[in-house]
């Protein structure tokens, strides 16, 4: 039986783990360590030890908490007391942390690290009660211009309203704003009703609430939900827009709780903001089915909802927002999605209003967690169709078939629900065939979203493949000519890839496709004088249709109907990306698929199983063609305009496939530079940090590649080098594959090779304990690339002390790989040792220990016949030898003395005769050995 851990052994190992850079592992340890502990003097110093983790973590309202619980135990705790004035330095709090700081120079006066903290930080008070004074009269100033109605100098107000929101961006100039009755005086602004006006106050509202739970809590009381959610509805887009973003940010700081609320004691009042965002959501719903709403105030209720209701991750538990909402708003969400365009009292919709209500509606279902759950919510949309279905006519039926097409392009479970209804696909199937185009489109396309739905497709490849035919060759509507074409190209793709499995004859998806692209007689992709919603359809089609590489080939063949496609890709009706980017996907074979077992494929033949088949031109060479093809039509800035969007049409499903394509446009390296010059890199990095797993991790692997083969700093300029860390570090985790492992250790060794704040950044992504895990790795490739990044990190002196670590093998195995017979591996631990040896000389002294053979290491490598090899033994030697007199004798006393002999004579290898001359020096220096008079 095991002896239970005590409070001393926790501390310690807290106390390893922090030195290792293991700040969240080591707060754990720290955390279990006080739960065990009962003496005071104990408990006072693990809480000063968790106020130096919480720092690290950068969480300084909790490294606050914990150094004045430390310092109430001992007040003249100095590492406390400086913990917690770093704490309310970073929280705002100058005065408090000047009071610190003072406390510590007077229990140490000789501290130079206290004297200058304390400096620096008079400067910054002084600086920030020399704007505070100015700032007094500036805001009064601002509100009264803007307010003067007879003012009428134009340049003046929208200088005034451009200062208050720029004053408004930082915490002194926003907490003065909401303390000179701002709050009141903004909404005098909003009830202008003058959209310049309007902005400033919306903008202004922005930077008061932006992190702040509390002022955010007292502008909602002061202004109401209902005002807010009116302006949201108001006609002008840009005013709905800037009261879509600051609603937002009201709902981060009331969600997220507090950043910058200087509430000082941790047992503070609390405030509950739960009750405010179930107010403000009511009133988001409410504006979804107000007429007097306008149609981008709905689109962006919803875009809001979309982005506040559902978890960001299924790790969060709770789920009773998304719960509320179906209860108390699914029918008014599905009033939307409902909306028959044109028809008599319809909601003012856009062509975005129902894609964005499906992907809510998706989003919604996704968030449920069980049975129950998603049962009620099936129950609530079924009676939703009933009741219009049942007793309303024909505008009830058109209104519930509506519904069904929303719900099949979102949840599309709860779709196949409602179209089980009696009478629903009778229904579509009859309207089919109406002469008033309207019903027409709303059951053709109703027909459409059901045929790639597992439980209708055989049904209506059945009775619908003649129907939609029958339309397509008779209907004079271009727009529902596309829509019907749209359907049969689904059902002409039922394959996929397989080539052996095709539903329609030979020849006919190459018809199909022609007829999606062609630009004679008025048609489709590539006439700009039709509707782009007619032409959003022709991209549906190709989508499905470029599961045939016949037609891959055809298309990137068309320069003119990729270009039209791009553009589309770059207009306002944002529900075609995701038919963009699946066409992408299939034209680039960026899709996964597994070499079949060659085994399982003799089983399959012998047991006469239907085998998938590969068509000719899916084949590398075929597709590094097309992927050329793509490239030069100008595919990455339509890429990179699809994923600026802010629409719910960039779902993270399409994102994926965004990835899944650019990764597939820098597969070749000789590809990248330009990708890059077209936003590909900046477009690449939102999508390696959101989305899907698989959609992030195949961005991360494009930024991998481009940062292996480009100049990271001209591929990622500015700031934005520092963000490409993250993903990249993402892709050492252990799920991913041997290649995506080796491809983030490349990439990270070119980055930790650039800076030392570049390397601050990988070491605070805790990158460095994978980047040791790799250095044990069996495959050789993986080994190196690992050792590689970690000599370009040892220029790090965080990194340096973790080589000195107690009970550490990180130096032994230095030591040991550069001994290898690998001579890549060599070259690069050897490096390592030479950078270490050189920036750290305590590392000179503990070789020695680690290893009975680190001298018969040292002695190989000088006596290798590479000539990197040998210097960087000579760099080694000559750094141990400078080091301390004893390393020296050890050396010196061996064969190293003969070598070095020889080494300082060699002319044809200079730099190692220079290291092998240094070294004889400081044995000489040392009187080890006497001076050679005929040696310079």
């Amino acid at each position: 039986m095991e002896e239970p851990v005590t409070a001393e052994q926790l501390r310690a190992r807290g106390n390893a783990l922090f030195q290792a850079g293991d700040h969240g592992a080591a707060l754990a340890a720290y955390t279990e360590a006080l739960s065990l502990s009962d003496a005071a003097s104990e408990r006072a110093v693990l809480h000063r030890n968790r106020a130096a983790c919480y720092l690290k973590l950068e969480d300084y309202t909790k490294a606050e908490a914990d150094a004045t619980k430390a310092i109430e135990a001992d007040g003249r705790d100095v590492k406390a007391l400086f913990r917690r004035s770093q704490a309310l330095q970073q929280l705002g709090r100058l005065d408090q942390a000047v009071s610190d700081l003072q406390r510590c120079v007077s229990l140490e006066p000789r501290n130079k690290a206290f004297q200058e903290a304390l400096r620096a930080l008079g400067s910054s008070m002084h600086e920030k009660m020399k704007t505070m004074s100015c700032t007094d009269s500036k805001v009064e100033q601002m509100f009264r211009i803007l307010l003067d109605l007879d003012e009428k100098d134009e340049d003046k107000k929208q200088k005034a309203a451009q200062n208050l929101i720029v004053l408004a961006r930082e915490e002194a100039g926003a907490e003065k704003i909401f303390q000179s009755d701002g709050v009141r005086l903004l909404m005098q602004l909003l009830d202008t009703a003058k959209a310049d006006l309007m902005l400033a106050a919306l903008r202004t509202l922005v930077g008061l609430c932006s992190g702040h739970r509390s002022r955010t809590m007292a502008v909602l009381a002061e202004l109401g939900a209902p005002r807010l959610s009116a302006v949201l509805g108001v006609e002008h887009e840009q005013v709905s827009l800037a009261a879509c973003n600051l609603l937002h940010v009201m709902f981060d700081s009331l969600k997220e709780g507090l950043q910058k609320d200087f509430r000082g004691k941790e047992d503070a009042v609390v405030l509950d903001s739960s009750r405010d965002l179930k107010q403000l959501i009511k009133h988001l719903l409410e504006l979804l089915v107000l007429e007097g709403a306008s149609a981008h105030g709905r689109d962006n209720a919803l875009n809001l909802l979309i982005k506040v209701v559902p978890r960001k991750s299924p790790k969060e538990t709770n789920n009773s927002l998304s719960l509320w909402v179906i209860d108390q708003g699914l029918k008014k969400i599905l009033e939307v999605g409902s909306t028959v365009c044109g028809s008599l009292g319809s909601l003012p919709v856009t062509e975005n209003s129902r894609m964005s209500t499906s992907v809510l509606l998706s989003k919604l279902y996704e968030d449920l967690k069980c049975d129950a759950e998603r049962e009620n919510f099936h129950h609530l949309c079924e009676d939703y169709v009933r009741s219009w279905f049942e007793g309303h006519e024909l505008l009830g039926k058109l209104r519930a078939i509506q519904t069904v097409s929303c719900l099949l392009q979102g949840p599309s479970e709860a779709g196949n629900r409602v179209l089980e209804l009696e009478g629903i696909m009778d229904s579509v199937l009859s309207l089919c065939a109406s002469v008033c185009e309207a019903h027409q489109l709303v059951a053709v396309e109703a027909l459409i979203h059901a045929v790639d739905k597992a439980k209708r497709a055989s049904f209506i490849t059945a009775n619908g493949v003649n129907l939609l035919k029958e339309i397509y060759k008779h209907s004079e509507r271009d727009s529902i000519r596309i829509r019907a074409l749209v359907g049969l190209c689904k059902l002409g793709s039922a394959g996929g890839t397989d080539f052996s499995m095709k539903q329609f004859a030979e020849g006919s998806t190459m018809k199909l496709a022609k007829q999606c692209r062609k630009d004679r007689s008025s048609r489709w992709l590539c006439n700009e004088a039709i509707d782009a919603g007619t032409r959003r359809w022709a991209v549906e089609g190709l989508a499905y249709l470029t599961f045939d590489a016949d037609v891959k080939e055809e298309f990137v063949e068309d320069k003119a109907a990729m270009q039209a496609m791009f553009q589309l890709a770059k207009s306002e009706d944002r529900s075609v990306l995701y038919a963009v980017a699946s066409t992408l996907v299939n034209c680039t074979n960026s899709y996964d698929h597994e070499e079949p077992d060659p085994q399982m494929l003799e089983l399959a033949k012998y047991a006469k199983q239907h085998i998938p088949e590969q068509h000719p031109k899916d084949k590398p060479a075929f597709v590094k063609r097309r992927v050329r093809k793509l490239l030069m039509a100008g595919v990455v800035s339509a890429l990179a305009c699809m994923v600026k969007s802010e629409n719910p049409a960039l779902t993270n499903s399409c994102r994926e496939l965004i990835s899944r394509v650019l990764l597939a446009l820098v597969e070749e390296a000789e590809d990248r530079g330009s990708v890059v010059a077209q936003g590909g890199g900046k477009a690449l990095i939102p999508l390696s940090l959101e989305g899907t797993e698989v959609g992030q991790t195949k961005a991360a692997q494009a930024l991998a590649k481009i940062t292996i083969t480009s100049n990271p700093e001209m591929a990622f300029p500015g700031e934005r080098i520092y963000e490409v860390v993250r993903p990249l570090v993402s892709l050492l985790h252990l799920q991913r594959t041997g290649l995506q492992n080796f491809e983030g250790l490349m990439a990270l060794t070119n980055l930790a090779g650039i800076s030392e704040r570049l390397r601050q950044k990988i070491l605070k992504e805790r990158a460095v304990p994978m980047i040791e895990g790799y250095m044990f790795e069996e495959h050789e490739l993986i080994r190196l690339a690992a050792t590689e990044c970690m000599c370009n990190m040892a220029m790090s002196k965080e990194v340096q002390e973790l080589f000195l670590a107690e009970g550490s093998d990180r130096l032994k195995l230095m030591v040991l790989y550069s001994g290898e017979e690998d001579e890549k591996l060599r070259r690069a631990a050897s490096g390592t040792l030479a950078m270490l040896t050189a920036l750290h000389p305590p590392i000179c002294k503990r070789i020695p220990q680690v290893t009975v053979h680190w001298l018969e290491i040292l002695q190989a490598l000088l006596l290798s016949p590479s000539v990197e090899l040998q210097h960087r033994g000579a760099v080694v030697v000559m750094n141990m030898m400078a080091a301390a007199r004893e390393v020296a004798e050890q050396l010196i006393a061996s064969e190293m003395l003969e070598i070095l002999s020889v080494l300082a004579k060699d002319k044809d290898k200079p730099r190692v005769a220079q290291a092998a001359q240094e070294s004889l020096a400081h044995a000489v220096a040392y009187g080890l050995i006497k001076p050679n008079p005929g040696h310079a």
